[in-house]
């Protein structure tokens, strides 16, 4: 199996997923799925924020970081 960190998002997420299936069977990883997650705050004034800090090559740079990432 390949280690944790080298795992793409997608394939880190499908093997979480995986696990809570073993460990707490359909209707345990269903319900989980089912949990209010919503947080507080305006996420929409919040991402304005911290985004209008970036530079357009700041942008790009993690645009190209991602895509380098997905294709791992």
């Amino acid at each position: 199996m390949t280690a944790i960190d080298q795992l793409t998002d997608e394939q880190f997420e499908r093997h979480a997923l995986e696990v809570l299936k073993r460990e707490l069977g359909a209707a345990g990883l269903a319900r989980f799925l089912r949990l209010d997650r919503s947080g507080t705050g305006d996420y929409t004034r919040d991402r304005e924020e911290w985004q209008k800090r970036l530079t357009l090559d700041q942008i790009l740079e993690s645009i190209r970081g991602h895509r380098r990432q997905t294709r791992l």
